[in-house]
Parts: C-alpha cells; sequence; structure tokens
C-alpha cells in the first residue's frame, strides 16, 4: 500500500490514483483516437483537410494556454475543486463534438478539449506529489508516464478498430461518457491538499490569486536557475522521443513505404523500452536518490543518442536507428519523473504555480524542438532525423552538473 502523507483510506488512494490514470489517458486518447477519423470529420462538415493539422495543433494549444493560470487557481481554490472543473471542461467539450455542425465549432470544442491535459499537468501532477511520500509520487508519476506513451501507439490502431462500428461523432460521445464517470471517480476519491496538515506536520497554505502577485511570482521563478535547468532537461531530453513521434508517419510510410500496421509495429521497441526505464526506475528507488537516479539514466541515453550521430553518418538500416533511439528511451524513462520531482521541489512556491511553468517550458521545448527538426529536413531523411534528434537530447548535459549537485527535494545536500 502506498505510503500517504494526506490521512485517506486505502480505497480512496486506489480510487485517486485510478480516477487521475484513467483522466490523463482520456485527455491523450482525445487526441490519438480521433485522427484517423479526421478526414471523415472534414468531409461531413465540409471543410478543408487543411483543417486536420489545425485541429491538431489547437488541441495542443489547449494543453499549454491556460496552465499559467490553472497553476495559481489550484493555489488558492484547492487541487479538487480545480481537478473536477477541468475534467467536467473536458467531458463537456467531448459531447459537445457529438452535435457540431461546423468546422469552426469542432475547432473550438477541440481547443477545450485540450485544456484537459493542462489540468492533469498543472492540478493533479502536484496533488500526487502532495498526496504522497517522494519514493511513492516519483512511481506514481512513471506509471502515468506509461499511460502517456502507450496512447500514441494504442491511439491510432483503437480509433481504426472503432471506426469499423462507430463513427466519428459516436466516439465523442463514449469520450465524454467514460469523462464524466471519470469525474464521478475524482469527486468520490479525490483528496484535498491544500490547506491541509499532512502527517510530516507540513501544510501547503491556500495561496491568495492576484494578478500582480502571479507575475511577480512567475517573473521570481524564471530567474531560479535550478528550475529552469531542470525544466529545460525535461524538454531536451524528450525532444528525441517527440520528434520521432512526429515524424515517423514521414519517415516509415512514405519515404520507405511501409504499411500503417508495419509501421505500428516499429513503434513497440520505442515505447516499450521508455517502459522499461520506468519499471528499472521503480526497482532502483529504495536504494538510490534522485541525483543517483539520473546519472544513472544517463548511460543508455547518452550511448543512445550517440550511436544514432553513427547512425547518421555510417547511413544506417531503419531497425539500427530504431534500437538506437530504443537504448536512449530508455534513459528518458528512468529520468524522467525524477528529473520532474527536482523542478517541482526546486522553488518553494506553491506546487501548482511551480508545476504550471515546468509543464509549460518542458512542453514548449518539445513543440519548438520538434517543429525545427522538421523545419531543417528531419522528415526527408532517416539519417537527418537520427543526427538532429540526437544532438537535440544532448543539449540537455549541460544543464544537469548544477542541477544534480544542488539539494534534494527535502533541501539537504545531495553530496
Amino acid at each position: 500500500m502506498q505510503r500517504t502523507l494526506i490521512k485517506i483510506g486505502p480505497r480512496h488512494v486506489l480510487g485517486f490514483c485510478f480516477s487521475i490514470s484513467a483522466f490523463e489517458l482520456l485527455t491523450y486518447l482525445a487526441s490519438d483516437l480521433i485522427m484517423p477519423a479526421m478526414l471523415s470529420v472534414t468531409t461531413e462538415l465540409r471543410a478543408d483537410v487543411r483543417h486536420v493539422p489545425y485541429a491538431f495543433n489547437l488541441y495542443l494549444l489547449g494543453g499549454v494556454c491556460l496552465q499559467w493560470l490553472i497553476g495559481p487557481l489550484s493555489d488558492q481554490w484547492g487541487r479538487r475543486r480545480l481537478m473536477l472543473i477541468g475534467c467536467a471542461v473536458f467531458a463537456v467539450a467531448c459531447t459537445g463534438a457529438f452535435a457540431t455542425q461546423s468546422i469552426e465549432a469542432f475547432n473550438v470544442l477541440r481547443l477545450l478539449q485540450g485544456m484537459g491535459l493542462g489540468f492533469v499537468i498543472a492540478v493533479s501532477y502536484p496533488a500526487l506529489q502532495e498526496v504522497f511520500c517522494e519514493a511513492d509520487a516519483v512511481r506514481l508519476m512513471a506509471l502515468l508516464g506509461n499511460i502517456a506513451l502507450l496512447s500514441p501507439l494504442v491511439g491510432p490502431l483503437l480509433g481504426i478498430a472503432l471506426l469499423q462500428w462507430l463513427s466519428w461523432r459516436e466516439l465523442f460521445l463514449g469520450l465524454g461518457l467514460v469523462a464524466s464517470l471519470v469525474w464521478l471517480g475524482l469527486f468520490l476519491c479525490m483528496p484535498e491538499t491544500v490547506g491541509v496538515i499532512r502527517r510530516d506536520g507540513h501544510k501547503q497554505n491556500a495561496v491568495r490569486f492576484s494578478w500582480r502577485q502571479t507575475g511577480q511570482r512567475y517573473r521570481s521563478l524564471m530567474g531560479n536557475g535550478r528550475f529552469l535547468a531542470a525544466s529545460f532537461a525535461l524538454g531536451l531530453m524528450s525532444l528525441p522521443l517527440i520528434a520521432w513521434i512526429g515524424l515517423s508517419p514521414l519517415l516509415l510510410i512514405q519515404l520507405l513505404g511501409l504499411t500503417p500496421l508495419e509501421y505500428a509495429l516499429w513503434q513497440i521497441p520505442i515505447f516499450s523500452a521508455v517502459i522499461t526505464g520506468n519499471l528499472i526506475l521503480d526497482r532502483l528507488l529504495p536504494t538510490h536518490s534522485l541525483p543517483q537516479l539520473i546519472c544513472l539514466a544517463l548511460w543508455p541515453f547518452c550511448l543512445g543518442l550517440l550511436a544514432l550521430i553513427g547512425c547518421a553518418l555510417s547511413g544506417a538500416s531503419l531497425g539500427a536507428v530504431v534500437a538506437s533511439l530504443a537504448l536512449s528511451a530508455i534513459g528518458l524513462g528512468m529520468s524522467n519523473a525524477a528529473l520532474y520531482r527536482l523542478a517541482l521541489f526546486a522553488s518553494d512556491d506553491s506546487k501548482g504555480l511551480v508545476s504550471a511553468l515546468a509543464g509549460m517550458i518542458s512542453m514548449a521545448v518539445m513543440g519548438l524542438g520538434g517543429s525545427l527538426i522538421a523545419l531543417i529536413g528531419g522528415g526527408a531523411r532517416l539519417e537527418h532525423f537520427a543526427l538532429f534528434a540526437a544532438l537535440g537530447g544532448l543539449m540537455c548535459l549541460p544543464l544537469l552538473p548544477g542541477l544534480l549537485q544542488g539539494k534534494k527535494p527535502d533541501g539537504t545536500s545531495t553530496r
């Protein structure tokens, strides 16, 4: 049983973890599950096919645009209330797509649906950190990472299968109904962590929202070198995988001529490697500090990226590129949750605000970095992708030495 720092029973702990996990899975599936149906959406709504990427970009924008506000509001109103609001907005936006009659309304709903991801990052992640002790919180973050990584692999295949029996409208209606059940689970099981005295004697006090003070707090956090190092490192270490997610359809289907099924099968080694890294993290947590875990993770991470550079220079096969990327993905799985914990506790400010800015910085690095790799030709040749993705990932290395030699989340030295 998890060791909680908030006084709640085992059943509520299980229900809380399940509900948070289910909500995160839904926010990712709402993007990946629907993508195979987007051409049907534009056809039925008599819209141009250019709205296919527009709708996807609006979904991502929804996940980023309000994190800066959601986090501080949860510090004042409480994590539970904000999480219930976010889940309700997501459920209503998914259900609303069932009846939409124009592409403009559909795109607005996609933006609102994407905001659900912002609530996951800015509200549920800090709540987990405040409910559980360090080791269990990192384990649960790794579990949520597995959920996020399974979605781009399973989502499109599941979408193709469901579209054999359901329309795209019915898919959205199903997402909305399941989200309503998740809302009920959160309502029944999610504890409030703001203003509650924990078993370790610490109390996460509510912070009154003020535009001026919020701006000052963000400016102060932007001056925190340890926080910035952890947040940028989170984005850069994930960049090779994000670039692969975005460019692998072009590289495998359009460039190499593989079938959609073959494309899906080539994803399995990479996403399985990240999950393997998370499992290794879980085994090592009892005997290693977070900086020690990150140092260990750098071995497979860097070796994999150096092998990617070798593939780029030697013109290696697809199998060699995937194997190299999978090796680096093991290191990513071992380090991602630990890095997030270091970022969150690099500041004494409220965790809703800290988590919001960390999420915005890391997602911006991944999004802009992935777009840059595509812009300079990462999708034109496999060798170009291997080189640019490896160089992008290795850019995290200068950020880590000072971070790993600083202080642990509890304020004590890591040395």
